[in-house]
């Protein structure tokens, strides 16, 4: 064991302990993947980093540091929170892109990172699998989700890494009613949207859903929750960067949503988690939001 460099960070949000929390070893080197994995379940979050050197290939395309990802049971190869979470603990730990952007290289690639402000943003990876979901798969999830077949009013297969199905409800308001019946959702990456349609005195932007015009850091325009298979069956994420990417390439492309917007993750489970999504001119779709440190100091591993 070695004393090595360790940061609790909390993503998605700018308040200590409102968002999603990430652990973050900021030496991985030497580690083999059972002891990253044995200290990811010991950490008991839903993710832990591990950052290393870039490989010579990612080097030479441009990559400052590599990450590997964990989640209990499994090594993901990209996530969201994590990345984000990951690139503010080595900016703070002193590190120093060679470029415009951090380039982190992971299980999928290079993924750009941009700082924007007090907040990152990560440029959304392209969608593995994309298009409508099979139609007996929209009607099991509304099932699990106790919601009628025709309260999902669109739905999409938003795999970018994980393997999430996104369906869209009628209101945020429904969003946070849900209470999901694990015992159908079983083994399924749900992800669930739902415009805020309290206009607060502004018009919609969308002919197609009621979507609040953006009034400022505040305000959102859509709720969104993720449900995955847990350790007691059905687990739900505080807020999650890749389904918040997936589900923006989505909606965006769909015209369900503006090319600006904010989303609000947590509610229900008492956090304040805001995802800021824009596409810029070039089409690139950056997913962001702000980062605070909780926890600084080191770690024997």
């Amino acid at each position: 064991m070695k004393q090595r460099p360790f940061q609790q960070v909390d993503v998605f949000t700018a308040t200590p302990y409102r968002g999603n929390p990430l652990a973050v070893v900021l030496d991985g080197t030497d580690l083999d993947t059972a002891a990253m994995q044995h200290f990811t379940h010991w950490t008991n979050l839903s993710e832990c980093t591990f950052v290393l050197p870039p490989t010579p290939e990612g080097a030479a395309a441009g990559a400052d540091y590599r990450v590997r990802i964990f989640c209990p049971g499994r090594e993901l190869p990209f996530a969201g929170h994590p990345t984000l979470g990951t690139c503010h603990a080595w900016l703070e730990a002193g590190g120093v892109p060679r470029g415009e952007h951090v380039v982190q290289e992971c299980g999928v690639g290079l993924v750009k990172i941009q700082r924007d402000g007090e907040r990152l943003a990560f440029a959304a990876p392209p969608l593995i699998r994309s298009g409508p979901l099979p139609e007996g798969d929209v009607a099991l999830i509304a099932r699990g989700l106790g919601v009628a077949r025709g309260d999902i009013t669109a739905h999409a297969w938003c795999d970018n890494g994980p393997n999430w199905r996104g369906v869209m409800l009628t209101s945020a308001e429904q969003v946070l009613a849900l209470k999901p019946d694990a015992s159908i959702l079983a083994g399924l990456d749900i992800g669930v949207v739902g415009p805020n349609v309290k206009a607060r005195g502004q018009q919609p932007l969308s002919g197609k859903v009621g979507v609040v015009g953006p009034q400022g850091d505040g305000d959102t325009q859509f709720e969104v929750r993720a449900f995955f298979p847990g350790n007691n069956g059905l687990a739900e994420d505080p807020v999650t960067g890749s389904l918040n990417a997936a589900l923006a390439q989505w909606l965006i492309g769909a015209g369900l949503a503006p090319e600006r917007y904010v989303a609000a993750q947590g509610t229900a489970l008492a956090r304040e988690g805001r995802v800021f999504v824009k596409r810029d001119a070039s089409g690139t779709i950056w997913v962001g939001g702000a980062s605070v440190t909780c926890i600084d100091g080191r770690v024997n591993l």
